[in-house]
């Protein structure tokens, strides 16, 4: 610990950070324990788990999670490692079942985990109320479910939620479904996988999502090179565009940024797309016929949500896409990415599938592999920290955040 202690210390402010941070196992370990031991991460949506006894399994770093929709609507979030002699309980990424019963001699657990049966000889007794699986803190905030493996979960997160949910709630997530998921093994380290989502300073290396997101992102008055001028404007002009539409239908729009000021740090807003401004599409237009929630219009451009340690989504008129970043080592990580429709569309019908996801496809195989070129750079003897450019405030942002959550946990 002490040497990441002194990591820590001497971070220089507004460069990458040194290489142990992205290739060091005790780092790693480290950041389970002080980040994803203790903060609450984004885990599954509602649409996964949609009636009661549906299930998915989360795994990162060393830890499994089962979410296990109850018959009161809530969600149960369950360490995955049986009570007898450790096997894991559920071995499917996800499914259905009315109990949890472990494979290995068929131990088994109600939904809330508590050990209702183990088969056993005459006379032999033990107090089952001694062996419930494991818990962790679960709560769902707008249709989207959050784990925390903490004792006591920070309460910050609670002082955050009447911010982000007046955003979210429209989209009435509870009244979508799974349209497809894509897992994809990223060759980095999480930090790297995050660092990548929070500037558009490479966006030039997506070409289908330059389509409809401005390649503007994150700068401003001064910071527009002379090749983007013409976006700048034309995003200038989309953006009053969508606020006077938000203004007339009552939906918050505003940037709120709390990212390195918080426990939970986050940013939300509402901005516009580039083209009919509907989707993520080649022209713009929406990928789906139908609206969700109660939202009144196609055109409202994507409400943008970032949640530190692990997640973002982007919530449109026509469909949701939730991003999940899951540590398996210091030098992989799973990034899950769902896309949720209205419960009611109809694939081939009101959407096709392909075109649906094809934008967001092609981007995530292009940032794993700025993710892996940088965990190659980092695992080089010459790699040494480079200074972040200004449209990279919010990379630096988030390395802010990690540095104090990180000291925190050691102090």
């Amino acid at each position: 610990m002490d040497q990441l202690e002194q990591l820590l210390e001497r971070r220089r402010i507004g460069y990458s950070l040194e290489d142990p941070f992205y290739t060091d196992r005790g780092v790693f370990d480290a950041d389970m324990e002080g980040i994803f031991g203790n903060h609450w991460l984004f885990a599954a949506s509602v649409a996964e788990l949609p009636e009661p006894g549906d299930y998915v399994t989360v795994d990162y770093g060393p830890h499994s999670l089962i979410l296990v929709r109850d018959d009161n609507g809530g969600v149960n979030a369950l360490h995955n490692v049986c009570r007898h002699r450790g096997a894991r309980v559920l071995t499917e990424q996800s499914g259905t079942t009315g109990n949890l019963v472990c494979g290995y001699h068929s131990w088994t657990y109600a939904p809330d985990g508590t050990l209702i049966h183990a088969a056993s000889a005459p006379g032999e007794k033990f107090d089952k109320d001694c062996f419930a699986l494991k818990r962790a803190h679960s709560r769902v905030v707008a249709g989207l479910v959050f784990i925390c493996l903490a004792t006591e979960p920070p309460e910050d997160f609670d002082a955050i939620i009447p911010t982000i949910e007046p955003y979210l709630l429209p989209h009435e997530l509870n009244k979508t479904k799974v349209a497809y998921q894509q897992d994809i093994l990223e060759e980095g380290n999480w930090k790297l996988v995050m660092e990548n989502n929070r500037e558009c300073y490479h966006c030039d290396g997506h070409p289908e999502l330059a389509c409809s997101l401005f390649p503007t992102w994150g700068l401003s008055d001064g910071l527009i090179p002379p090749h983007l001028e013409e976006v700048w404007d034309r995003n200038q002009t989309a953006e009053q565009e969508l606020q006077d539409r938000c203004d007339r239908y009552g939906l918050p729009y505003r940037v709120i940024e709390e990212l390195n000021t918080r426990i939970a740090g986050f940013r939300i807003s509402r901005e516009s797309l580039d083209g009919h401004g509907e989707s993520f599409s080649e022209s713009g237009r929406r990928l789906s016929k139908k609206l969700l929630g109660d939202l009144p219009d196609f055109r409202l451009g994507r409400c943008s949500l970032h949640l530190q340690p692990n997640s973002w989504f982007h919530m449109l008129s026509d469909h949701v896409i939730t991003f999940a970043a899951f540590p398996i080592n210091e030098r992989q990580t799973l990034v899950r990415t769902t896309w949720l429709v209205a419960d009611d569309a109809v694939e081939g019908v009101d959407y096709d599938l392909d075109t649906l996801t094809h934008t967001w496809k092609q981007t995530n195989l292009q940032d794993a592999n700025f993710v892996a070129l940088c965990q190659k750079g980092a695992s080089s003897p010459a790699y040494e920290q480079g200074p972040y450019m200004k449209s990279e405030y919010q990379v630096e942002m988030f390395i802010d955040w990690y540095r104090q959550r990180m000291q925190e946990h050691l102090a």
